[in-house]
This record gives structure tokens, C-alpha cells and sequence, in this order.
């Protein structure tokens, strides 16, 4: 679908989120790098493409459809053969009670295919728009699961017998080899999977997937594909195939369904041979607004306020693989603006922020996180991303930058937000500049989200209100459990606010509970919106921790973590496990995921 670029203006001048003078400045660029307004809009995140599909349906009078591939029947499917959806860039998704076809087509206008489509399917059509990735990603459903691929792939194809035995043939852009390949990383990028692990067995070569945090076995490959596999993921990868012995890192870009994807590679050699995960980093996804992660409430004010400050440093801390650089994403990304210069060292790169500075550490080339961080301040920054601390120096250097006059990011590993600061006196950093310079620290961790389709609700049984008790600290009465007067009235605040917030969550609980009678689980066998495991997605559970004035006297003071996380609480800041209660009560996770990453603490 193109749009002319006159009407993507008037699309975003009637729209009311756009000024004159930013659509000004879009036309100046697009002037100057000789592009489609379109593509400028997406590509600035300005709007995601659905946004924009939405806008230009609206203006047209077609209605838009956001498209679930897995949503749609087999034989409703084949009402339309492959070959022509393809070639038309259409797709039957649902027939009506009165036999009407629901047609979704990419592009509408396109009278050609759509008189075509008419003499095909008949005139009994209702058409609709949806947009180019979820258009592509209803075609794949098409094509049968990952283990029929690949059977179809491998089947009577000639492998090396040996795992160092692999020719150019073998690996070849047209090969199975290659093919294989590019269906495993397809099949990960439709199953939502952030990570793709190959490992070699004795007898043959697993292949895995991490979604919503949990590995899960897709297919086992013959052992003898091994060799070639590995060879042709480090061909991509721009590594060297000869060398087995010693692990290596690259990285390597693919298009799936109009989408462009990073994939990082990790080999490591094992026991069996070379293991290759594969860290999968969507380049096109528009960074996720706040209540989108999870931040709500006071926590929610707490953030903006403080990324909104000229000067001080904000930490996140928490393990690896809770979000951390997501969040920091979403945040440099509201940031972002032209009159404002963003400079970052990571290490490595996850995700491409337009318009920043963004620079990879290079131990090997003395590019460390402390001499990029040194640079950097050389640089005339306003904001300054530092991917971590890892040591005193790193340390003292974004405590140094936060005192003169930057906005300082920076990711720790602690278990909570008040163990950060007691963490940066473990460094070396002097209590008062610890005081002076800290905003905010955010604590979080990733649950998985109930699928709001199919999930069922439970009431607690003894051993679960047992938990609770011990948990979260709350009291029994009268066979119902209550929570702390305190805990109680930030849960009720909570839902009051985020039921009439912008952007809340239209399946929370309607009514204010003060009495803990009914949480929510996972259906049995889920359904198909989530490929039956009964969780979409996940969603954070966040501490966040202002840094007041009372405070920044217990640092002063160098008070232990402990002290300095109960008065926080005592100032009305959540814990990460209440957060999550909530986000339970809500109906968003369960308990049991609640409990799963906080356990812990």
C-alpha cells in the first residue's frame, strides 16, 4: 500500500498529535533523503504502521482489520488458493451468518486485483485493509508447522556424513541447508520467540525456542545436518568457519513478512560439537509506551518526572532477561527529539534508537564501557546512556557526568531498587554524591500474560492463602484475606487510577476488591490465540524507587538496604511482588508467575 504523500500529511494534521512545524520538518527530510513521507513517519516512530493503516482506512471508508493468522479456519483459508493470495496481496479471513467472504487486502485501491478477486470469489464480498506485516504473517498460515517444513526440506537430500565435512554446496544460498535455516528463524519469529537455541546431542541436533521466557522443543534435526547448519548460520554471521574450538559472537539482518529483524549470534563450543544460540531483535518494532510495559500509578509519575529533570542519573536494575533495555528503549525513544543529543555505549547494540549516537564496546580495540563513556562526555551530550556499570571507574565517570549537567542511564545487577545504592558505595561512589545525583532506580521483572481469551478464574485454596500470608504480609480475618491498610489503599488507588487512565487495561477488574477471594489462572491447553499454552506475551512488574529528600539522608547516613526499602514503602513505593499481587488481581498474570521471579527477594 503506498500513500500519497499529500495525503499522509492531511492524515497527520487531522489526526491532532501533529503541529505544523513537525510536519514541516518531515517534509524537509523527506526532501533531502528523497523518500516517501510514508516510510519517513514508521520509520522516525512517529506511528507504527498500523497507526497510519488506521487513519488512511478511516479516510477512505473501508474499515481496517487487525488480522490473527491463527484466528483463521483451515477451509475458510483455502477459499482463496496460495498462488493468488499471494500474488494480490489478499486474503479470505471469515464468512459471515449470511455467507458474505470477509476479504482483507493490503491494498484496497488496487481495482485490477480486486476485479480479479470478484470473477474468483464471487461478488459477495465484504473488503477490508489491514496492514503489509499482519497481511504477511496470515499468508504464512499457508505453509504447515515447523516439523512438516523441515521434513519436506531434509527429506532425501544427501548431507555430509562428518561434522567437519561441509562443502560451498552444502551451504549454499539455494540449498536445504539454507532453507532449513531460514525456517527455523522464520518459525521463531512468527512463535513470538525471543531466542533460538540449536544445540548438538550425541545422536541428533535439538532445536529450541524461548517465548514469554520459557524454552520450549520444536524439532529434532539429524545429527549429520550439524556441520553445515552451524556453517551456514556463521557465513550469515560474517564468522569464521573454520574455528570450532573457540566461541564467537556476530550478528546478522532478515526480512520476514515486510519486517526487518536482527538476529544476534552466540557459537559455543560443547561436548557434542558447536552449540549457536540466536537472540532475535525486531529493528521495525515502534518502542512500547509505559503502560504498555506495565508502569502505572505513582510509579508510573515517579518515571516521567524524573526523566524529565535536566541533570541526575536513573539506574535499572534487575537479572538478565527481565526488560531492562526494553525500558530503556521506550525511554530513550520519548526522549529523542531533535534539539537534544543522545549518546550511548552498549554492549551490545539491541536496539537501534533513530537519531542517537550509539556506540558498540570493543574490549579487543580498548573500547571499554569506561573509555567509551570518557568519549562520550567529549561528545556535547545532553543524555548519555551507559549499557552498564560494571566497575568503580565506569561508575565514578556517570556519577561525574550526572553532577555537570547530563541525564545519565545506566543498567545494574541487584536484586531490588534500594540494594542499587548501597551497591554504587560498593564501588567507591561517596554517599552525599550518591544522594545528589540519583533520581530514580526501577526494579523489575517479566511475567508472562494470561491470555485474556481463554483464561479462567480461581479462588485460593488454603495452601495459596498460606502463601499470601507468608508473601505479602497479610492478615486473616473472618475466613477472608485482608491486606495492611497501607497495601490495601494502594491497591484500591491503583485500580481507581488505571481504570479511567489512558490506555488502561479494558480487562481489569471493574469493581475495587479490599478482600483477596479470586485470582486468575491459565486455561488448560489454552487456546488458539495463544497456541495453546494459555499466556500471550509478557508484561513487567516494576519497583520504582523515588529517591526523596528523607531519602537521600538514610544514604547520607549509610544506612542498609533494608532500612532504606522499608521507608520507601513507608512513602508509598510498591514492591516489585505487590505490583505484581495487582497485576494478578487484574487478571493480567498469575500468581504463581508473580512468585516465580520475585522468590528471590
Amino acid at each position: 500500500m503506498r500513500i500519497a504523500d499529500s495525503l499522509v500529511e492531511k492524515l497527520l494534521f487531522n489526526s491532532g498529535n501533529f503541529s505544523k512545524e513537525q510536519i514541516t520538518e518531515l517534509r524537509a527530510q523527506e526532501a533531502a533523503e528523497k523518500r516517501p513521507l510514508q516510510d519517513l513517519v514508521i520509520k522516525n516512530n512517529l506511528l507504527s504502521e498500523k497507526e497510519l493503516t488506521k487513519l488512511y482506512a478511516d479516510e477512505i471508508e473501508i474499515p481496517f482489520v487487525e488480522l490473527n493468522g491463527r484466528d483463521i479456519k483451515h477451509d475458510v483459508l483455502k477459499l482463496l488458493p496460495e498462488r493468488i493470495a499471494r500474488q494480490y496481496s489478499a486474503i479470505v479471513f471469515d464468512v459471515d451468518p449470511d455467507g458474505i467472504q470477509l476479504l482483507a487486502m493490503q491494498d484496497p485501491d488496487d481495482i485490477q486485483a480486486l476485479n480479479f478477486l470478484q470473477k474468483q470469489l464471487g461478488t459477495n464480498l465484504k473488503v477490508h485493509i489491514t496492514t503489509s506485516s499482519l497481511l504477511q504473517s496470515a499468508l504464512d498460515q499457508y505453509r504447515g508447522n515447523i516439523s512438516s517444513e523441515l521434513t519436506k526440506v531434509i527429506a532425501g537430500d544427501d548431507q555430509p556424513e562428518e561434522i567437519d565435512d561441509v562443502s560451498e554446496d552444502d551451504v549454499a544460498e539455494d540449498s536445504p541447508v539454507a532453507q532449513t535455516v531460514n525456517i527455523i528463524i522464520e518459525y521463531g519469529v512468527k512463535s513470538g520467540a525471543s531466542d533460538i537455541h540449536i544445540e548438538p546431542r550425541e545422536d541428533f541436533v535439538v532445536v529450541r525456542y524461548r517465548i514469554d521466557g520459557m524454552l520450549r522443543e520444536a524439532n529434532k534435526l539429524p545429527r549429520k545436518l550439524l556441520g553445515a547448519l552451524v556453517s551456514r548460520i556463521k557465513i550469515l554471521s560474517n564468522l569464521k568457519i573454520d574455528e570450532h574450538r573457540a566461541p564467537q559472537d556476530g550478528r546478522f539482518k532478515i526480512e520476514i513478512s515486510g519486517l526487518v529483524y536482527a538476529l544476534r549470534v552466540s557459537t559455543l563450543p560443547i561436548l557434542d560439537g558447536e552449540k549457536v544460540v540466536m537472540r532475535i531483535l525486531n529493528e521495525s518494532t515502534k518502542p512500547a509506551e509505559f503502560n504498555e510495559l506495565g508502569f502505572w500509578g505513582e510509579a508510573l509519575n515517579d518515571l516521567k518526572h524524573a526523566i524529565t529533570q535536566p541533570h541526575g542519573m536513573i539506574l535499572v536494575t534487575g537479572p538478565t532477561g527481565s526488560g531492562k533495555s526494553t525500558t530503556l528503549f521506550s525511554v530513550l525513544s520519548v526522549l529523542n527529539t531533535p534539539n537534544v543529543n543522545i549518546s550511548t555505549v552498549e554492549d551490545p547494540i539491541e536496539y537501534h534508537v533513530v537519531g542517537a549516537n550509539q556506540v558498540q564496546v570493543n574490549n579487543q580495540a580498548g573500547m571499554t564501557f569506561t573509555n567509551g563513556l570518557r568519549a562520550l562526555l567529549r561528545q556535547d551530550p545532553n543524555i548519555i546512556m551507559v549499557g552498564e556499570i560494571r566497575d568503580s571507574e565506569t561508575a565514578d565517570l556517570a556519577v561525574q557526568a550526572a553532577l555537570t549537567g547530563h541525564l545519565v542511564f545506566s543498567t545494574l545487577h541487584t536484586n531490588n531498587a534500594a540494594t542499587c545504592l548501597p551497591r554504587l558505595l560498593d564501588m567507591g561512589i561517596e554517599p552525599f554524591l550518591i544522594a545528589s545525583t540519583v533520581r530514580v532506580v526501577v526494579a523489575q521483572r517479566l511475567v508472562r500474560r494470561l491470555c485474556a481469551v481463554c483464561r479462567e478464574t480461581v479462588t485460593p485454596d488454603a495452601s495459596m492463602l498460606g502463601q499470601l500470608i507468608k508473601t505479602f504480609r497479610i492478615d486473616l480475618h473472618g475466613g477472608l484475606v485482608r491486606m495492611h491498610e497501607l497495601e490495601k489503599a494502594a491497591l484500591n488507588d491503583s485500580i481507581g487510577k488505571s481504570s479511567t487512565s489512558k490506555g488502561a487495561d479494558t480487562n481489569e477488574l471493574s469493581s475495587t476488591p479490599t478482600t483477596i477471594n479470586r485470582f486468575f489462572k491459565a486455561h488448560d491447553g489454552g487456546c488458539a490465540s495463544c497456541n495453546h499454552t494459555g499466556f500471550k506475551g509478557r508484561i513487567g512488574i516494576y519497583e520504582v524507587l523515588n529517591n526523596s529528600p528523607a531519602l537521600q539522608t538514610l544514604i547520607v547516613g549509610n544506612t542498609i538496604s533494608e532500612k532504606i526499602q522499608e521507608a520507601a514503602v513507608q512513602e508509598g513505593m510498591l514492591s516489585m511482588q505487590l505490583d505484581g499481587l495487582i497485576k494478578a488481581l487484574r487478571g493480567q498474570t498469575t500468581l504463581e508467575e508473580v512468585l516465580r521471579v520475585t522468590s528471590q527477594e
